[in-house]
């Protein structure tokens, strides 16, 4: 078992606890060398629930997530991050973040919100941040305060 990252994924949704895990990945990232990647994973099960869906919603969502991606991109760039990269992905993101991306990218830590933005979801079908804790191949960091460690 290595005792140091190399591939580490943030999981972004918007959220302030998405955007703690972030700056914890940046020092993580830091302190490891490592290659970080974003990730936002727009839910298109939620377009179900707009009865005239067309692109129209799924581009506006798409480059709203740029926009943020490229923010925080721009953040780890400012922080001394050079290796960082993100990715926008369709579909569930407790699926598509723990069974596909973090395969494809060969992934060895991943960090999410506990809460995120989904509240009628985590009522109904669990949390993303628990199913990602479930069913993904490598550790998981669940952050739920912006405190730094003690």
């Amino acid at each position: 078992m290595g005792l140091k990252y190399q591939n580490i994924l943030v999981a972004i949704d918007g959220s302030k606890e998405a955007e703690w895990a972030f700056q914890k990945g940046i020092e993580i990232a830091k302190r490891n060398n490592a290659r970080m990647l974003l990730v936002h994973v727009i839910d298109t099960r939620s377009f179900a629930l707009i009865e005239a869906y067309d692109t129209v919603v799924g581009d506006r969502a798409e480059k709203l997530a740029k926009d943020m991606l490229e923010n925080y991109l721009k953040q780890a760039n400012d922080a001394g991050i050079t290796d960082i990269h993100f990715e926008i992905e369709f579909g569930s993101p407790k699926i598509r973040i723990p069974r596909d991306l973090a395969k494809k990218h060969k992934i060895d830590l991943i960090l999410c919100g506990a809460t995120g933005m989904n509240v009628v979801e985590r009522f109904f079908i669990g949390s993303v941040s628990e199913h990602i804790t479930r069913y993904a191949p490598c550790d998981v960091l669940i952050v739920r305060t912006d405190k730094e460690s003690e």
